[in-house]
């Protein structure tokens, strides 16, 4: 028998083999405020990566079907995941009925100055503010974030601090992105571009919705270890 906590038995593992960039890296103990990221995505990308769920590894998702590209790096936030409190913030903020979270970890952009060549990679963000993102009645925020240290972008702690032509960039390629260049009713909308605040919150309500949804994760744990309960 062990004594030893979830967490801790999940840091030992992590030393033996490779971590699950959803489940097995931590969002960082500075959460909200700094979080660890994972980079899907990087601006050169001409093809799009997502997480292969089930086995931890990037895949080929689709090549980018039309010519706009990532303006930021991408990724997700580590142990996050958009469910009913997700959805039931953004109904509350919009005003809206029958919004659910998009059951995908929370999406992050991460500004820096410094081009980086290729994702699957971890670095430490801060988040400054986040677009209220609706694809047809699911939530699906995009948090905006700073990467930290950035010699550029590093001291900004607001999106109003950034130039409004890149926000305008972000809204764009996300409005556009899934629709094609005839496309008469845009399934996307962004409602609202949202603070630093705000986004915590957002990072909270992912972080509750994952608990819940993969509380067995611990309990197996618990169970494999037999890690006694009080």
């Amino acid at each position: 028998m062990t004594s030893e906590t979830p967490e801790a038995i999940l840091e030992l593992l992590n030393l033996m083999y490779r971590p699950h960039p959803w489940h097995g890296i931590s969002i960082g103990d500075e959460a909200p405020e700094k979080v660890n990221v994972f980079i899907e995505i990087v601006p050169t990308d001409t093809v799009k990566y997502e997480l292969d769920k089930t086995s931890g590894y990037l895949k080929v998702d689709r090549p980018q079907k039309f010519s706009n590209v990532y303006p930021t790096l991408y990724g997700f936030i580590p142990r996050t995941y958009c469910g009913e409190e997700n959805g039931a913030f953004c109904a509350q903020r919009t005003g809206r009925t029958g919004i659910m979270g998009d059951g995908d970890p929370l999406d992050i952009c991460v500004l820096s100055e410094k081009p980086i060549s290729h994702g699957d990679i971890l670095l430490r963000a801060i988040p400054i503010g986040g677009l209220r993102m609706i694809d047809g009645h699911e939530a699906d925020d995009k948090i905006i974030a700073i990467l930290e240290g950035d010699a550029v972008y590093g001291a900004l702690r607001e999106v109003y601090q950034l130039p409004h032509a890149l926000v305008e960039r972000l809204k764009h390629y996300f409005l556009t992105y899934k629709q094609a260049p005839d496309a008469l009713h845009p399934k996307v909308e962004i409602t609202h571009i949202y603070s630093r605040e705000e986004s915590y919150e957002v990072i909270r309500k992912s972080q509750l919705d994952y608990d819940r949804k993969f509380a067995n994760l611990k309990q197996l744990l618990n169970a494999a270890f037999r890690v006694p309960t009080a």
